[in-house]
């Protein structure tokens, strides 16, 4: 990889932020050698024992120079790749503070290790046109809330007013959240550099949160579980009644099973797959990776000859190292035996139930969507279910468990406070910081190592925080919300009954916050178009990213209900240096969020006042 390509991804990734001193050199806490190996580094003086826990070679410990005060560790050979890691200081997981890339995830907070390949990889951030992205918010009639999606438009899509797009829904698997198909999936990029190559179609993408339930408030003592009733469950009727209609009422798409396509990873290829076949008049492109899905659908396994002619593309992909390989030998084999036709992709050098994986299915499938030749060509050429061995692995009840044991509630809330809980049971010390109080306060510790802590303040509004074990910070493992921060990621506390918490701001019309990966920008644009908006410029701080003002500010759901309210016209909200705007509101002029959201506010109800 050139230098001036890996100049133009680290703009267009817009999270790097050296936060060093002019007269201190850059720290990297990963280091690419040219043997294939990584270097890794983490700077903690506090720590007794660190190790380094990342996909390919699992957890290492690291060596200690108490001269540099760093901890290091060399691993690999690794095949160039896109690899989860993290390091566990003194037993507890904690993401690299120096690394702005990160996995998006409901429990665990890994950070991101790119190892650059001799030749350009498919999910490399190329010089090549690229797409926007879309954060939407929709008020859910199934739900009885306001869920949430991450859409892709295709770089053409703002260039061609009058073209419609087919549409594929691709769905991340248990525990991620609905942005892992963009920032570790790498969709966005894999397609245009597919596009660019004129190795795809166009299409609109949709990446759907996969377990809604868990935007819902939380009964005090329970935790929500991911939904496994697929077919009947609440994010499938969402998807057919809420989702898509909302999109095909946004977008430009064209609204017929020959051009929309289906699947996901994990137990999002369940659910894409139980969707798919139960709504054969929406869906012809059908994709499971690393999945399978019940075969019991009426209707559909019976009548092959009918299922086949109503498909163009029904794919399956697995390594044979997956924990869910035999489950989904054994489905594809089942249709086999129904008659029903499908394609079948396996790997073995991917360790297993992995997101290298996921990103090479995509790579094999995007080029069939929506391209009826190719899709038959690769039906036709498929190959029967490898036999089986009788020791293929097969996920059950008890798998289930170990992966995804009950989760510890926090933040919780009730009426009269919000309780924090961090399990650390070989800590001596933990600590609640926030940037609401002005010292960190210290958390107790219950006979099972779990550390809580009650606050009966500030319930209603939201704030970063995070938790100090013995002098490391540490990220929430239970709050899926993180601050997109530069440097240390903070969780985010937000009371569901917050003015601004948008899963409960009920069924209003809500704006889109859009990120031009060309500009490097971020935009919030009203429902009802631009047309005389005031402009209103927000500019992160030195801490933040092009990100920050909406995930972490909620910029987006301050207009949203302003304009709701009638309180104020339509606005623009950017992050975009060079476009005019009425008004500038710089995040480092304040010391917290919460006073960021009030000067917004206060500009918002002066600026685009009725």
């Amino acid at each position: 990889m050139n230098t001036f390509i890996r100049i133009f991804n680290v703009l267009l990734t817009g999270l790097f932020v050296c936060s060093c001193s002019t007269n201190e050199p850059a720290r990297q806490s990963t280091i690419c050698n040219e043997d294939g190996t990584v270097t890794f580094q983490y700077w903690n003086d506090h720590a007794k024992e660190v190790q380094v826990d990342v996909q390919f070679a699992g957890k290492n410990p690291m060596t200690y120079d108490k001269e540099k005060g760093v901890w290091t560790a060399t691993l690999g050979p690794a095949a160039p790749d896109l690899y989860p890691y993290c390091f566990i200081v003194d037993g507890i997981s904690v993401m690299d503070p120096l690394n702005p890339q990160y996995f998006p995830n409901e429990g665990f907070k890994s950070s991101l290790l790119e190892i650059p390949g001799k030749e350009p990889l498919p999910h490399d951030i190329r010089d090549v046109p690229h797409g926007h992205i879309d954060y939407i918010h929709y008020y859910s009639e199934s739900l009885g809330a306001t869920n949430n999606a991450v859409v892709y438009l295709p770089p053409s899509y703002l260039e061609q007013p009058e073209k419609q797009y087919p549409v594929f829904y691709l769905i991340s698997g248990t525990t991620d959240t609905e942005e892992v198909y963009y920032k570790v999936g790498r969709v966005n990029y894999i397609l245009d550099n597919l596009l660019a190559e004129g190795a795809a179609q166009e299409m609109i993408v949709v990446l759907p949160y996969g377990n809604p339930y868990k935007l819902l408030p939380t009964p005090p003592g329970s935790a929500m579980i991911p939904q496994t009733n697929f077919g009947a469950d609440v994010f499938s009727i969402d998807l057919v009644n809420d989702l898509m209609p909302y999109v095909e009422s946004r977008y430009r798409t064209i609204n017929d099973a020959d051009h929309r396509a289906i699947g996901g990873f994990s137990r999002g290829g369940n659910q894409g797959l139980s969707n798919g076949l139960r709504n054969l008049d929406k869906f012809s492109y059908l994709c499971s990776y690393s999945s399978f899905t019940s075969t019991d659908i009426p209707g559909v396994y019976d009548n092959a000859d009918d299922t086949n002619s109503k498909i163009h593309l029904f794919w399956s992909g697995v390594g044979t190292d997956d924990f869910l390989y035999g489950n989904a030998r054994d489905y594809t084999e089942f249709l086999d035996k129904k008659g029903i036709r499908s394609v079948k992709e396996y790997t073995h050098d991917k360790f297993g139930h992995t997101w290298m994986n996921a990103k090479y299915f995509l790579v094999k499938t995007l080029p069939l969507l929506f391209n009826p030749q190719a899709a038959e060509e690769a039906m036709a050429a498929a190959q029967p279910t490898r036999p089986a061995t009788g020791n293929e692995p097969q996920f059950t009840p008890g798998v289930m468990a170990r992966l995804f044991p009950k989760p510890i509630i926090s933040p919780e809330f009730a009426e009269d406070g919000v309780t924090f809980r961090f399990k650390a049971p070989d800590a001596t010390q933990v600590l609640l910081q926030t940037e609401l109080l002005a010292e960190p306060m210290p958390m107790e510790k219950d006979t099972t190592g779990v550390w809580s802590i009650t606050l009966h303040d500030n319930l209603m509004d939201t704030y970063k925080y995070c938790f100090v074990v013995d002098g490391t910070q540490v990220a929430d493992p239970c709050n899926m919300y993180l601050s997109p921060d530069n440097g240390f990621k903070h969780s985010i506390c937000e009371n569901s009954a917050a003015p601004y918490a948008l899963a409960t701001m009920g069924d209003i019309t809500y704006g889109t916050v859009s990120y031009d990966l060309n500009k490097h920008t971020a935009t919030y644009t009203p429902a009802n178009g631009t047309d005389d908006c005031t402009v209103i410029r927000l500019v992160p701080g030195k801490d933040d990213t092009i990100e920050s003002w909406f995930k972490t500010g909620g910029a987006n759901a301050i207009a949203d209900l302003l304009i709701a309210q009638g309180k104020i016209k339509p606005c623009i909200l950017t992050t975009d240096s060079s476009v005019k705007a009425a008004k500038e509101i710089r995040a480092d002029d304040f010391i917290s969020w919460k006073e960021r959201r009030a000067a917004l506010e206060d500009c918002l109800k002066t600026e685009c006042a009725q």
